[in-house]
C-alpha cells in the first residue's frame, strides 16, 4: 500500500498542519492561512493516481502524480480564481486517497483538475500557454480546466478564463502525464457577449502529430465534437480564427477531453 502524507506549513518551514496514512488520510487544520503557506504531499510511490481535495471549497481532483507536490496557498490577485469560500476562515478539511482501479480506467474527462496550478508541473493534467492576457490569473490557461463552465462575465471568479492578449498566435496546451485513450471533445467558448467576441475555428494537435479542425458556433453552450480515437500524452489547442466581428476579446472557459487510462 502506498504511503501518503499532507502536511501544511507556513512561510519559516514550520509544521502548522500534519497527517499520514496508508492508502488515504483526512487533514483537518484549524487555523487562519496567512501569505506564504504552502500544501505538502508526498507519497512513498510516484506514478499513481490520486484524488486529493486541497481545500473544502474546491472540487477534489483526480491527479497523476509523478513527484511530490507543493500547493502554494493562495492570496491577493491569485486568490479571485477561487470562491470567496476556499482558503478562508479558520476550519479547514482537506483529504488525499489512492484512485481505485475502476475509477482509473473509467470514460471521463481525462483534462478536469481543479488543483492545477501555474507553471507546476508534476501533478496531472496540466494546463499551460505561450501567452496569459496581461499575466493576471483570472485568465491563465488552467482555468479552462477546472471544471467552472460560468462563461457570462470575464475576470473574477466564477468568470476566469483562457484569455489570448488579443495574440493570433495564442497556443495553450493540456499534458495528461501519461498515455491517455480519447476519442471525444468538448469546448466551451467565454461568451459575455457583446465584449466576447467567439473563434470560428481553432485546431487540435495530438503527441502523435496528428490534428483535428474544428468549427465553433457563436454559443454559451458546450460544443462537442468526436474524433479518430488516439492514444495521446498531450493536445495542443491554436491556429485560432476569430470571428468578424467589432469585439477584440476571444476566450476560451473550458476545454474538456474525454477518454480513459490505458
Amino acid at each position: 500500500m502506498v504511503s501518503l502524507n499532507l502536511k501544511i506549513l507556513n512561510a519559516n518551514g514550520e509544521i502548522l498542519a500534519e497527517e499520514s496514512g496508508e492508502g488515504s488520510l483526512e487533514l483537518y487544520y484549524r487555523g487562519e492561512y496567512a501569505p506564504g503557506d504552502q500544501i505538502v504531499l508526498t507519497t512513498s510511490e510516484h506514478n499513481i493516481h490520486v484524488f486529493w481535495q486541497v481545500d473544502d471549497a474546491i472540487g477534489a481532483a483526480m491527479c497523476y502524480l509523478t513527484k511530490d507536490m507543493t500547493y502554494q496557498v493562495p492570496f491577493d490577485e491569485k486568490k479571485t480564481v477561487y470562491s470567496p469560500k476556499a482558503f478562508s476562515g479558520t476550519r479547514h478539511h482537506l483529504f488525499v486517497r489512492l484512485a481505485e482501479d475502476d475509477e482509473i480506467h473509467a470514460y471521463r474527462n481525462v483534462a478536469l483538475n481543479p488543483a492545477d496550478q501555474h507553471r507546476v508541473e508534476g501533478c496531472y493534467p496540466h494546463a499551460s500557454a505561450n501567452v496569459e492576457t496581461r499575466g493576471e490569473c483570472v485568465f491563465e490557461a488552467k482555468n479552462a480546466i477546472d471544471g467552472v463552465f460560468a462563461s457570462h462575465g470575464h475576470g473574477g471568479w466564477p468568470y476566469t478564463s483562457w484569455g489570448i492578449n488579443r495574440d493570433p498566435n495564442a497556443r495553450m496546451q493540456v499534458d495528461f502525464g501519461r498515455p491517455v485513450q480519447i476519442d471525444h471533445l468538448k469546448f466551451t467558448l467565454r461568451a459575455h457577449f457583446p465584449h466576447d467576441s467567439y473563434w470560428t475555428e481553432g485546431t487540435v494537435t495530438f503527441s502523435d502529430g496528428s490534428t483535428e479542425v474544428l468549427k465553433f458556433q457563436k454559443t454559451d453552450r458546450r460544443q462537442a465534437f468526436d474524433i479518430q480515437p488516439r492514444t495521446v500524452e498531450w493536445i495542443a489547442f491554436d491556429k485560432l480564427i476569430k470571428a468578424d466581428d467589432e469585439s477584440p476579446f476571444p476566450a476560451l472557459t473550458q476545454i474538456e477531453v474525454f477518454g480513459k487510462d490505458l
